[in-house]
C-alpha cells in the first residue's frame, strides 16, 4: 500500500505538509491550519511541488537561507488507499496514529484566494 505522511512545519508560518505517495513521489500539499481528525471541519490546501518519497522520512531543521527554512517533524505518517484520483477530487482512506477513515481533497475552482490557482479543500467524510 502507500504510504502518506503528515509534516509539522515550523518554518515562517506554522503549517502542516500533507504527502501522499503517488508514481514513487510524495503528491504534496501545504494546509495553514492543523489537519482536521474529525468530519465537518474544512481546511486550506495549497499544492506544492512534488517530494522524492526519501522525504517521507525526514526530520531535523532546514538552515537558515534554504527553502522551507524551520524545524520539520512527522506529525502523522501511515499508509492509504486511494478510492478515487481525479484531477480535481481525491478521495482516499488514511491509516494513521492520528488520522484514520476517509478523506477528500477537492480541487477550488473559483476562491477568495484570488489568483491561488492551487487551492483546494482538506475534509474528512
Amino acid at each position: 500500500m502507500p504510504i502518506f505522511v503528515i509534516h509539522h512545519h515550523l518554518a515562517r508560518k506554522e503549517h502542516w505538509d500533507l504527502r501522499l505517495e503517488v508514481d514513487n513521489v510524495l503528491k504534496s500539499w501545504a494546509l495553514p491550519k492543523e489537519p482536521p481528525k474529525e468530519k465537518g471541519i474544512k481546511r486550506l490546501a495549497i499544492q506544492v511541488e512534488d517530494h522524492p518519497l526519501d522525504y517521507a522520512n525526514f526530520e531535523g531543521e532546514i538552515p537558515k537561507g534554504f527553502y522551507g527554512a524551520g524545524k520539520v517533524e512527522i506529525w502523522d505518517k501511515g499508509y492509504y488507499e486511494i478510492i478515487k484520483f481525479g484531477e480535481d477530487e481525491i478521495i482516499f482512506n488514511l491509516n494513521g496514529k492520528k488520522v484514520k477513515g476517509e478523506y477528500i481533497l477537492l480541487k477550488m475552482k473559483s476562491n477568495k484566494f484570488g489568483k491561488e490557482k492551487n487551492a483546494w479543500l482538506f475534509f474528512k467524510r
